[in-house]
């Protein structure tokens, strides 16, 4: 029998309009600057997103859904060392725009094997995912400074 599964949602407001926020996901020379020097990414369905988000934590997944600007969805491989299961761990990642260029940006992690051995890698994903998203924010929002100061649209 499958374990029972659990998950977390985050969201996070951004002054900046939803495609920069998509690039700053998208971009390869842009993911390393809130994800971590080894982040890289293939841009496109089927491609692939890999990220340390903690030390001993890598994240390697394959781009399932590639609706730019709106939404990415990634399937996550498993993680080395903790028991398979009958799942995957999944992130969608929903960009919305708001009045006044904002964006409010979810992500919705599912499938988390709800299993004694997983819980202190949950509680990882779960912390992780909150201090990149505003990691995320603040590049982003300096982008957006730096080209409102600079004149160029």
């Amino acid at each position: 029998m499958a374990p029972r599964t659990r998950g977390f949602a985050h969201r996070i407001d951004i002054v900046a309009a939803p495609l920069q926020v998509w690039q700053a996901f998208t971009v390869p020379a842009l993911l390393p600057l809130w994800m971590g020097a080894d982040a890289r990414v293939t841009p496109r369905q089927g491609g692939n997103w890999v990220a340390t988000v903690a030390p001993g934590l890598e994240r390697d997944a394959l781009i399932d859904v590639f609706e730019p600007p709106r939404r990415l969805r990634l399937i996550y491989l498993p993680l080395p060392g903790l028991p398979g299961f009958d799942g995957a761990v999944v992130d969608d990642i929903l960009l919305d725009s708001e009045e006044g260029g904002h964006t409010i940006v979810r992500l919705l992690c599912s499938g988390v094997p709800d299993l004694p051995e997983w819980n202190p890698v949950f509680a990882r994903i779960r912390a992780t995912s909150e201090r990149a998203l505003t990691r995320l924010k603040a590049l982003v929002e300096q982008r957006e400074r730096l080209t409102a100061g600079s004149g160029v649209t």
